[in-house]
This record gives C-alpha cells, structure tokens and sequence, in this order.
C-alpha cells in the first residue's frame, strides 16, 4: 500500500459514488459538492454504494494520481450521511477504515496538556 504522510489532511465523501468517474469527474465532486480546492495536499475518499470499493484522489505536485481498493468478501464501515457529505479524518482512523474497523465506534484516549507539573 502506498504510505501518504501522517500529517496529510483526509477528507471523506460520505455519499456513495458511480465508481465508473475517474480522476476527472472525482475531482469536480471535491470542487463542487465537497467544495475543496482538489489541488491542495490532501486525500478525497470515495467509497461505492455496496461500500466494498474505495478510490483515493491525491494531487502529487505533478498531476492528479489515483488510487483503489476492493474488498472480496467485506464491506467498508463507512460513516453514515449526515447534515455535511465531508468528513474529516486522522491518519489513525484512516488506517483503521482500511483495516475494517468502524470509525465512528473508536477513540483513542484524549490528549492532555498540561503547562506546569506539581
């Protein structure tokens, strides 16, 4: 699998999309409904309506790359449609999306700052 930096933005499209769209139609989704410049860093999700393929649209600073996966026996946990069509994810919850998990039902422990110890 290709390894995006850990810092890359992650936004996914919630709403199930024609699979046959390639690169271009992909990229008027971003600019269009999820109303992103699909030129920056960042990675735009997509999943199929049976949720058992994902495509990745990334802007590598020499043109738009592509990027699939399909399952064989699962399905994706995508994230249910709500009020906005993107959501905003981690690395971390982009590894467990991959992986099977549902992304919604795990969270890490919240982190703490503090500015003085005694």
């Amino acid at each position: 699998m290709i390894q995006w930096a850990n810092d890359i933005p992650i936004y996914l499209h919630r709403d199930p999309v024609d699979f046959r769209k390639a690169i271009n139609g992909l990229a008027v989704i971003v600019s269009d409904a999820m109303e992103l410049a699909p030129c920056q860093s960042a990675l735009f999700v997509f999943c199929n309506k049976p949720r058992t393929q994902l495509k990745v649209l990334y802007w590598d600073n020499t043109g738009f790359a592509l990027w699939q996966k399909r399952l064989e026996k699962e399905r994706f946990k995508w994230p249910r449609k709500q009020e906005d069509s993107t959501l905003t994810i981690t690395h971390e919850q982009w590894c467990w999306l991959l992986r099977g998990f549902d992304i919604n039902q795990l969270t890490p422990h919240q982190s703490l700052y503090y500015s003085e110890v005694s």
